[in-house]
């Protein structure tokens, strides 16, 4: 299974959850690795990764892609993104990126994917990708947190997307800058 597989090789951080989503779909919530940190030690061990996507929500079947959605704090790690996933993309697939440094709304077209950006600078992916599939809690009630990511993907699926469709090298000259802050304990 290609999230195991993921998991295997230290692409999955923070793991929530990995479970089945329905007949041959698996979820993942957590972080994804696009770069990963130095080998630590003779053992092989990592540092943490140097570059990641935050709070991401993948649904995949036994080896590709279907949906991948998640936090960028730089619209520049969609290319990292690129570089490292892309031959695992289904036919098909969804993908749809909070993004911080972007102005509006925007749909990139790479890979034969349509990469929906939306820009983000503060909130929780999960409850956005909600309000962006205009599904309520009690919508969910009852499955598995792994059946709720395949019918989250299956309500974003009938959307028509609003913002211009760019390259990914013409999304890049749009990006503005932002400062994000950190929130923890005091």
């Amino acid at each position: 299974m290609l999230l195991k597989d993921y998991e295997k090789r230290g692409l999955l951080t923070n793991l929530n959850f990995i479970e089945p989503a329905g007949p041959g779909l698996f979820a993942f919530r957590g972080d994804m690795v696009l770069v990963e940190g130095e080998v630590a030690d003779a053992s092989g061990r990592r540092k943490p990764p140097a570059s990641s996507m935050r709070q991401a929500v993948v649904l995949a079947d036994e080896g590709m892609l279907k949906f991948a959605g998640a936090f960028l704090d730089d619209l520049a790690k969609l290319g990292i993104f690129l570089e490292r996933y892309t031959p695992d993309f289904g036919p098909g697939m969804q993908a749809l990126f909070f993004v911080a440094n972007i102005p509006e709304p925007m749909v990139v077209e790479e890979a034969g994917v349509s990469f929906v950006l939306i820009p983000l600078l503060d909130g929780m992916v999960w409850n956005e990708l909600l309000d962006v599939a205009a599904l309520e809690k009690g919508d969910l009630k009852g499955q598995t947190s792994g059946e709720k990511v395949a019918t989250v993907v299956k309500a974003l699926a009938g959307n028509k997307w609003k913002g211009d469709r760019l390259s990914l090298g013409e999304a890049l000259t749009r990006t503005i800058e932002v400062e994000l802050v950190s929130r923890g304990a005091v």
